[in-house]
């Protein structure tokens, strides 16, 4: 009888403690993922990107992501690019494997960054000496606006094409099979 009370009241508590568990709301900037080819009918892919998708919110670019300054392209973690067969980004050539986006942007060009840290908040501990590449892309601007920062890749004949956009600006890097 003794041990029967005993289990009453542990489940008792752990049923009270089940419901007064509290979630979070939806993520202001959610975790988005984009893949090469991104049927999952095709096993054989070349690169995987995971990223958050701040939004503008009447927001300026500009002031969100100031020229000259360090940024992650995205929001909470660093993005995450995964190469699944070495890639050429900018004439040097990169290994399969995980790597963090940075990127610095400059007027008219973006200075995008490949970077071996993996598993990083933000752009706070970045390290320039971890850099795998550096490529300078050239910016141009679209009559469409895009709320969310956003990535796609588009497939070309020796690669793909990732392509970023935020506001009205837009930039595409190369990614090159090796």
């Amino acid at each position: 009888m003794k041990n029967l009370i005993v289990l009453s009241l542990m489940l008792l508590v752990s049923l009270g403690t089940v419901q007064s568990q509290e979630f979070r709301g939806l993520d202001k900037s959610p975790l988005d993922m984009i893949e090469y080819p991104s049927s999952n009918q095709e096993p054989n892919k070349l690169a995987r990107v995971l990223y958050s998708r701040p939004q503008l919110n009447g927001r300026d670019v500009n002031t969100l992501v100031p020229e000259g300054k360090i940024w992650r392209m995205g929001a909470n973690e660093s993005t995450e690019l995964t190469l699944y067969v070495p890639m050429k980004i900018g004439g040097s050539t990169i290994d399969a494997g995980s790597y963090t986006l940075y990127a610095i942007p400059n007027g008219e060009q973006m200075t995008v960054i490949v970077n071996k840290a993996i598993h990083v908040w933000g752009a706070y501990s970045y390290d320039q000496e971890m850099d795998v590449v550096r490529v300078n892309v050239p910016v141009s601007e679209s009559e469409d606006l895009l709320e969310a920062f956003s990535m796609a890749f588009e497939g070309v004949d020796d690669g793909v094409h990732l392509h970023m956009g935020w506001g009205n600006y837009r930039v595409k890097v190369a990614l090159i099979k090796a």
